[in-house]
């Protein structure tokens, strides 16, 4: 998106076009691509409960982008985050800082379900949403020198070990294998659940079965409404979140195996399973996906060795 055209798409937050001004509370979602899908199935639209400003993505940010956050968080009355480390990418980002600057503005705006911080301003905190229960040999590897790898931003083990020379792990992997990478899943977002004292998400991914995720990173919209439904009543506005009726982080879906549905006991949703990829509704290969990315590791063996080191446990518990 150029600038412009980016500057137009976040009009509100960039002053181009007045926030929206009404009785109701004004909601605004600080996070990667999982928040703005919150803030659409929270309130975009006149009948929702609160009025809310899309923002861009915390990754996206930069020091210019300070002025029109302090601008919004002067009008904020409920501040919904994921949780982000302070100073992230040297900017005061973090969600304690960004709530804190909130508070600072001295904001009288009405303090919902009788909580808040000072000012008025209630903080709700969300997780950042990772499953890996239905793609148990997908991993997101952060490699700021290399960039991401072609054709799709994501990373497979079994991949990754051919770039390496290792051991090559089962194209198929066994039932209790995919069982112990879905409960890798579920401790790691309890752990940090309980750490960020964030809302609860394990169940709603759980119950979702086949459609829970598209990718690692990229909840279905059952898990998105459901999430949804209970940050407005953590605010004290328990009004029904509806499907909007399009499929939310739409880009990209990664295959899906039977039998990882069968490990899972959702078997009878075998009919969800799908063996390649659909990138922006483009149908994609499997096995072109792993012949780009094993020339491109080839040309970033650094990716590889750090992907196998920060995995190593879903590597294991595949390999058994």
């Amino acid at each position: 998106m150029d600038v412009p055209g980016r500057r137009l798409h976040y009009g509100e937050f960039y002053g181009l076009r007045e926030v929206p001004q009404d009785s109701r509370p004004l909601l605004v979602v600080h996070g990667n691509c999982q928040a703005e899908s919150l803030r659409v199935l929270v309130g975009d639209g006149p009948g929702a409960p609160v009025r809310t400003v899309r923002v861009p993505p915390v990754h996206e940010l930069e020091a210019d982008d300070l002025p029109h956050l302090d601008a919004l968080l002067a009008q904020v009355d409920v501040l919904v985050s994921q949780p982000v480390a302070g100073g992230y990418r040297g900017l005061p980002l973090g969600t304690a800082e960004v709530a804190s600057r909130a508070a600072r503005t001295g904001i009288t705006g009405a303090v919902i379900g009788g909580g808040g911080g000072r000012g008025g301003v209630q903080l709700v905190v969300v997780p950042v949403l990772r499953w890996a229960a239905l793609h148990p040999f997908q991993v997101i590897v952060r490699s700021p020198g290399a960039g991401e790898p072609p054709l799709v931003p994501y990373h497979d083990l079994r991949t990754l070990a051919l770039a390496a020379g290792a051991p090559p792990l089962r194209e198929v992997p066994a039932a209790a294998a995919v069982r112990a990478v879905r409960d890798r899943s579920v401790a790691e977002l309890r752990t940090r659940e309980q750490r960020h004292g964030s809302l609860p998400v394990v169940d709603l991914l759980a119950r979702a079965g086949a459609h829970a995720t598209h990718t690692v990173n990229h909840p279905g919209n059952e898990v998105l409404v459901g999430l949804a439904q209970r940050v407005l009543e953590a605010v004290g506005l328990p009004a029904e979140v509806a499907d909007p009726g399009r499929t939310l982080l739409d880009s990209v879906h990664a295959p899906v195996l039977p039998e990882v549905l069968d490990a899972l006991g959702l078997g009878d949703e075998r009919d969800a399973s799908h063996p390649g990829w659909l990138v922006h509704g483009r149908p994609l290969d499997d096995a072109e996906v792993r012949e780009a990315h094993l020339r491109w590791y080839a040309e970033h063996p650094g990716v590889v060795e750090a992907g196998l080191i920060r995995h190593a446990g879903a590597a294991a518990a595949l390999a058994a």
